[in-house]
């Protein structure tokens, strides 16, 4: 009996190790056939970033990733609880307590790997739901954005940034006569409210959302740090010195909202009336510098 299980793991181990192997080698020789041919696209593409342009190439990185992660993530636990019967076969349990305690041992191993394995699928399959939805928000945004264009305007998406080391990106920034907007967009799920609240609404306060489910800071106070961030920016790359104005669009959301907040909170329909309607600020001289600026700082798409 112990001589039939021990062949049986080996078995399933060199089979295995077969398959691993093979799928490298496959993949290993084609990238090596490829460089040796040393062949390259006639020019080096570099593309504007479009709308959600960061979460469009996580979401890709997921299609990629996530299969082979999943398949290891479901043979860790049985390979882990293999290993742990292989030292149980060897050890040879004679007394009924031995057998029954190292049968539990492997159990527990099996149990222990394979719960951590389950959460790390739910997290990235959660992740995954969350940046589809931030990138169908985002995506509509820039579609309202887009009609500017035909009035002069100049729009770029997922704009990057750099402050205290961390990176971080601007979901839209607006360039016309008016100024630069720096607009940040939110997307949230609709879902039960509480006790007098309309479901479809949310409150802004100047400070805070009120959204029906409970009251969120974050959204005003990162469109109001990402537009302090590019008026730095644009203060150093083309110095013009300007207010950048921060704008939060919120998808789907009818907006109750202060007339003279810092922040302003609004339909991403809306956009299309805000922007063109405030007054003149830049000059075209100072617009095509500062657009240039940003074309140079946003056209790092190769794919």
């Amino acid at each position: 009996m112990d001589l039939t299980n021990s062949r049986s793991l080996w078995t399933l181990f060199f089979f295995t190790t077969y398959i691993l192997l093979f799928g490298g080698a496959v993949i290993g020789l084609a990238l090596w056939r490829v460089k040796r041919r040393k062949n390259r696209p006639p020019v080096k593409f570099r593309f504007l970033r479009g709308p959600g342009e960061t979460l469009r190439q996580r979401m890709a990185k997921f299609d990629e990733d996530f299969i082979p992660g999943l398949i290891l993530a479901s043979l860790a636990p049985l390979f882990a609880a293999i290993v742990v019967l292989y030292g149980v076969l060897r050890y040879k349990p004679q007394t009924t307590t031995e057998i029954w305690l190292l049968s539990a041992l492997v159990v527990l191993t099996f149990v222990g790997t394979f719960i951590p394995a389950v959460r790390w699928g739910i997290r990235r399959l959660i992740r995954y739901h969350n940046d589809r939805l931030g990138y169908l928000g985002e995506r509509y945004v820039g579609d309202c954005l887009d009609p500017l264009k035909r009035k002069g305007w100049y729009i770029f998406h997922d704009v990057p940034g750099l402050a205290g080391g961390r990176k971080f990106n601007l979901d839209h920034v607006a360039v016309g006569p008016s100024g630069v907007w720096a607009i940040e967009t939110k997307t949230r799920r609709k879902g039960s409210a509480r006790m007098g609240f309309d479901p479809q609404k949310v409150f802004f306060d100047g400070m805070k959302l009120v959204w029906p489910w409970g009251e969120d800071p974050y959204g005003p106070e990162q469109a109001r740090l990402s537009s302090e961030w590019l008026q730095a920016w644009l203060l150093e790359r083309t110095g013009i010195k300007l207010d950048v104005r921060p704008v939060l669009a919120l998808p789907g959301w009818y907006v109750v909202k202060p007339s003279n907040a810092e922040v302003r909170v609004v339909r991403p329909e809306w956009l299309l009336e805000d922007l063109p309607n405030a007054r003149t600020v830049l000059t075209n001289e100072q617009i095509d510098l500062i657009v240039r600026q940003l074309d140079l700082h946003c056209r790092d798409v190769e794919d």
